[in-house]
């Protein structure tokens, strides 16, 4: 029996949930949950962007039922799963099956929307003899597709054209190639690709002596000065240099030092200040 008193739930459920929640047939949706809740969804299955299910009815038979959205366009795919590459906080929760919180800006950058906006553009078909849509049979398979994107988040993805696989095998493509090129680059190279983009930069004139200054005085009782709680850098933050591994270190070891020491003489002279 499927459970649906879910205390706190992934968000793409309940944006799911909430595309439910607004239709405003309710009565309709209802009979569909309860049979949901009853377990008369046997079973649902995807073939290539359609959900299909068998849904046991008041007849002997069971009903077969057929969900689908609108496909993006393969160049849509193409544009979207680069922008998620681009970000290595996409591909490693995408790898790790979660949905990041901010996809949707991915998608909506291009024109298109990940989860449908109202319930009419999602396509369906019952093979019960009830004309209305959705009939319950329908209904049911929505609300137990809100259990299915629970499980897997990437339901969503292959009801608009992209399975689990095409989309993981893909960013994996694409951060090898990306990764591949930059190995390819010498240190040199890589140092002025650097300088060129630095020069690229607009120069913001400013005084240097004023900088750091601060007119107004601060609350004593809101500032304290104290070493970090480890001797994490931001380079540890920041992760890998993406440079050729022996390049990578030596570049590695020497910012290291040099955010270390000017740590420590940064925190030295605040103390000094202090006293």
């Amino acid at each position: 029996m499927t459970n649906f008193q879910v205390e706190k739930r992934e968000w793409w459920v309940e944006r799911w949930l909430e595309l439910l929640n607004s239709y405003r047939f309710k009565k309709r949706l209802e009979r569909g949950r309860n049979y949901a809740r009853e377990g008369n969804v046997l079973n649902i299955d995807f073939a290539d962007s359609k959900a299909k299910a068998v849904v046991q009815g008041s007849e002997t038979e069971p009903y077969r039922v057929s969900l689908f959205l609108e496909s993006f366009s393969d160049e849509d795919w193409d544009y979207a799963i680069a922008k998620l590459a681009e970000k290595a906080i996409f591909s490693a929760q995408l790898l790790a099956g979660e949905m990041p919180e901010t996809i949707e800006a991915v998608f909506t950058a291009s024109g298109l929307s990940l989860f449908p906006f109202a319930l009419t553009e999602v396509r369906s078909r019952c093979s019960c003899p009830d004309k209305a849509n959705p009939c319950k049979h329908i209904a049911a398979v929505y609300y137990q597709l809100g259990d299915r994107f629970s499980e897997d988040p990437f339901i969503i993805f292959q009801l608009r054209g992209r399975t689990k696989n095409q989309i993981i095998e893909r960013l994996r493509q694409i951060r090898s190639q990306t990764a591949a090129e930059l190995e390819a680059v010498p240190l040199k190279e890589s140092l002025k690709m650097v300088d060129s983009a630095v020069e690229s930069e607009p120069i913001v004139k400013s005084d240097n002596k004023s900088f750091w200054q601060y007119d107004e005085p601060l609350e004593s009782s809101l500032v304290a000065i104290v070493p970090p709680i480890n001797n994490k850098t931001v380079l540890d933050i920041l992760g890998n240099i993406p440079l050729p591994a022996a390049d990578a270190d030596a570049v590695q070891q020497y910012l290291t030092q040099v955010y270390q020491t000017a740590g420590q003489q940064a925190l030295m002279s605040a103390l000094n200040r202090e006293q």
